[in-house]
């Protein structure tokens, strides 16, 4: 039978309950337990394919086509899950299931209420993960004190008198703030996030305490009495310099020891040598180069978290620090080209939606283009890259994307209404009138590679499969003109009717390579990713060249 841990996180948000299960999750692999994860949002919402980056950070993509919370990307960075729709349930997906049974007359006679209805529901999509997995680790979106989050806290109170007390452990994140003015760190927001969760009927078996220093062992203590804990169960949960670093920390506190006899579970010492590389590499680099990126949602740096991680790992392959350049489109777009772009080793342009910005996109191009400087375009980055060659390589000044002048007399890129998914082996059907939520080319698609392309070498095979997230495509009505002016187009669909990866030939720039599907979504620090790879290694040769 499984075991099920239950992280729950207090007092503010954004603390890292994410980053904290994954790193959680890691080191029971590293200790030779197999683990599946799953993270429970609390807002309505089906799914977060349709909320806006500033609000929500990025939507991650499953294999299968799932639009996920970001917290996934973590969990399947940090450990061997590969997520699907199982991994991922909403209070908007858990009312639908709840509402559609009984639509289907599953409650028949039934008055239909959040306990038991909607608690047994919440408790069948947890323990349908589990499969033959030794640990379920299940993240509770939210904060305690939330109104939105009780019925799944309800939920989880009720799962040990279904598998027992022993296969259950909860974990509660809570913040001890560091008041400059006292000089002194302070329990009491702790205390009362404890109190919260004990109210509703949940005793966490160990606190990992968020902190900007270490805490000391009198505080521990302190902690431990108001919160009716052991002092072994109260852990540091120190700020570090990357992420990577956490798995580490959690167990020189001890937090995987405690989690081993707590569950009762048989296990070997953790093997952490991995981690110690990753965070090795990333902390003293014999090199740096910098990366301007050009995009939409600038301002909230979470909408491209699954990209900034995925650089990093192109760093750590490279033993070089990357930092950012942080570029809005919009103000390549009234300024011309920013200094900042003037400063890049190499230059991206992420996804994203909507006309805003988009001319300053396709200026960043242009310049990349010109310039001679190491590109990377992504999903929407892709598609700018196509109508600056289509405008100012091939002469078609009004190209545009369908997407942002639906009369443009040249759509390069367009809505295509009807392709062969090779994933579902279906033929699948858009019009303008689709409904957006869930509508687009979702999840893993094979793509066939031109030998000896940029995109070629750097996989080291012919065959790939990468994920996808848009609905607009490269017309194909226009590929014999843009390759006759120079461009390649180096990955097809298996039926060639869908292009993925366009380049520019190595005779004409070092490195400049778009693609319309999302890489950074299989991007790990142990295994980077062989874009994000070879587009750190292409700015750090350029670098070099011109600064031996």
């Amino acid at each position: 039978m499984a075991k099920y841990i239950f992280l729950t996180g207090g007092v503010v948000s954004s603390l890292g309950k994410g980053i904290a299960a994954s790193a959680v999750g890691a080191l029971l692999e590293a200790r030779g337990l197999t683990v599946t994860m799953q993270k429970l949002d609390p807002y309505i919402n089906i799914d977060p394919g349709t909320l806006s980056p500033f609000q929500h950070g990025e939507v991650f993509v499953t294999d299968d086509g799932t639009e996920t919370d970001l917290d996934l990307g973590h969990y399947e960075r940090f450990t061997h899950v590969r997520a699907t729709i199982a991994n991922n349930f909403t209070t908007g997906k858990i009312y639908y299931n709840v509402i559609k049974k009984e639509r289907e007359g599953f409650y028949l006679g039934q008055t239909i209420q959040v306990v038991p209805h909607i608690t047994d529901e919440i408790k069948s999509v947890i323990k349908s993960v589990a499969g033959d997995k030794d640990i379920v680790l299940v993240e509770i979106g939210g904060t305690i004190g939330d109104i939105e989050s009780l019925p799944f806290l309800e939920a989880i109170r009720q799962m040990p008198y279904d598998v027992g007390r022993d296969n259950c452990m909860y974990l509660h994140l809570t913040l001890v703030p560091y008041i400059q003015s006292a000089g002194e760190l302070k329990s009491k927001p702790s205390q009362h996030s404890v109190k919260e969760l004990r109210e509703i009927g949940i005793q966490p078996d160990a606190l990992l305490c968020r902190c900007d220093r270490p805490l000391p062992s009198e505080m521990k203590h302190k902690i431990a009495l108001h919160c009716n804990l052991d002092v072994g169960a109260v852990v540091g949960a120190v700020d570090v310099e990357t992420i990577y670093e956490v798995p580490l920390v959690l167990h020189n506190e001890g937090l995987d020891e405690l989690i081993i006899k707590r569950l009762r579970l048989q296990s070997h010492e953790p093997q952490l040598e991995q981690w110690t590389d990753v965070v090795k590499r990333i902390k003293g680099p014999s090199g740096q180069v910098t990366i301007a990126l050009v995009g939409k949602y600038t301002e909230y740096k979470d909408a491209y978290k699954s990209l900034t991680e995925a650089l990093i790992h192109g760093g750590i392959a490279n033993d070089v620090r990357v930092n950012f350049r942080w570029i809005p489109s919009e103000d390549v777009d009234v300024a011309g080209v920013a200094s900042g772009l003037l400063e890049a080793d190499g230059i991206l342009v992420p996804g994203g939606f909507g006309y805003r910005g988009i001319e300053g996109k396709i200026e960043a191009a242009r310049y990349a283009r010109e310039k001679g400087i190491p590109y990377f375009g992504i999903c929407l980055g892709m598609q700018c890259a196509v109508i600056e060659f289509a405008r100012d390589v091939c002469g078609l000044a009004g190209a545009n994307s369908a997407e942002f002048d639906d009369q443009t007399v040249d759509p390069v890129i367009y809505l295509m209404q009807t392709w062969y998914d090779h994933r579902q082996n279906t033929l699948q059907e858009r019009t303008m009138q689709s409904q957006k939520g869930g509508s687009m080319r979702l999840g893993s698609y094979p793509c066939v590679l031109t030998p000896q392309s940029l995109s070629h070498q750097a996989y080291g095979s012919i065959e790939i499969a990468e994920r996808h997230r848009h609905r607009y495509e490269f017309n194909n009505a226009y590929m014999e003109l843009l390759e006759s002016n120079g461009l390649l187009i180096s990955g097809f669909s298996p039926d060639k009717q869908l292009v993925e990866i366009v380049e520019l030939p190595q005779s004409q720039h070092p490195w400049f390579v778009g693609c319309q599907f999302h890489p950074e979504f299989k991007s790990r620090p142990t295994e980077p990713h062989p874009l994000f790879s070879a587009f750190i290694g292409a700015a750090l040769r350029e670098k070099r060249s011109l600064f031996p």
